[in-house]
């Protein structure tokens, strides 16, 4: 395809508007009209919007062009070489609210494998109460997440998963979110070009059977989470069984939520009493 190139034609008329979108389809952009408009919103100039086309239809995801993603109905900054919030991640951060109802006294949440910091924003914004800490090893997602939660009060650290986080955070974490990688390592070829290309390998790649990073969070959990404290990993529809699987091992109680609506799945553990009969509280509901 050749450069996308405006002509004489300025501002945002339908002309342009038109060749935009069809610029955009052509390119194979499933949402071409809503891409369009973001991009004509958001150019300062024509020769912007040219060279932004240009990288859209070169397949730079959208975000990295625009510097942020809608995310849980909230406006995200993101970056180059920095995991692009999924819509399906808005499952993790509802059931991490329902743990979260208000109170006086403030409650630790981790925001673990954080990304650009967009469920740990979203937590901040919509409860109260909350002392969110978040981390992550990718350096330009750190620095992604420390521009989106620091204004917002939250923490962000860099390291690998607990490594990352302050010791004096053990056993005082009450709700722990993980959107660790999950995709199995010879499914990456088959990604869409924008995530296999555009972000980082280590935000994507899961292992062999996608559960590497699960493994790793259920056995190091325990000693982080507070007493009756849970953890909520986004995982696929298919490994959701492994997941629970790992977390039921560990000794959580567990219950796996799925929405059809936003095409997600997480697997929820929560902490069993010490006083529970072995072998029955960590069933998976």
């Amino acid at each position: 395809m050749p450069p996308f190139e405006l002509g004489t034609v300025h501002g945002s008329s339908p002309s342009v508007s038109d060749r935009v979108v069809t610029a955009l389809r052509s390119a194979g952009c499933v949402f071409a009209e809503d891409e369009a408009r973001l991009l004509l919103a958001e150019a300062s100039g024509p020769a912007q919007l040219a060279v932004n086309i240009r990288r859209r239809v070169e397949g730079v995801p959208l975000e990295h062009i625009l510097g942020w993603a809608e995310f849980a109905d909230l406006r995200v900054l993101v970056a180059p070489g920095v995991f692009v919030p999924r819509r399906r991640t808005g499952l993790l951060v509802n059931e991490a609210l329902v743990l979260l109802p208000d109170q006086p006294e403030p409650v630790v949440v981790v925001d673990l494998c954080c990304g650009s910091g967009a469920v740990g924003a979203v937590i901040l914004h919509r409860a109260t109460g909350v002392e969110l800490h978040a981390a992550d090893i990718e350096p330009a997602a750190v620095k992604c997440a420390r521009r989106n939660l620091e204004p917002l009060g939250g923490h962000v650290y860099a390291g690998d998963l607990f490594q990352a986080l302050p010791y004096a955070l053990k056993g005082r974490v009450r709700v722990l979110v993980v959107n660790a990688p999950y995709v199995p390592t010879e499914a990456i070829p088959t990604m869409p070009p924008e995530a296999r290309l555009h972000e980082p390998a280590l935000s994507l790649d899961g292992g062999p059977d996608g559960l590497d990073f699960h493994r790793r969070v259920a056995a190091d959990v325990h000693e982080w989470l507070a007493p009756g404290g849970s953890v909520l990993i986004e995982t696929s529809e298919r490994q959701a069984a492994g997941t629970s699987g790992l977390l039921a091992e560990a000794g959580f109680q567990v219950k796996t939520v799925r929405s059809e609506e936003l095409d997600g799945t997480v697997v929820l553990g929560t902490m069993v009493p010490a006083t529970a009969v072995p072998g029955t509280a960590a069933a998976p509901v």
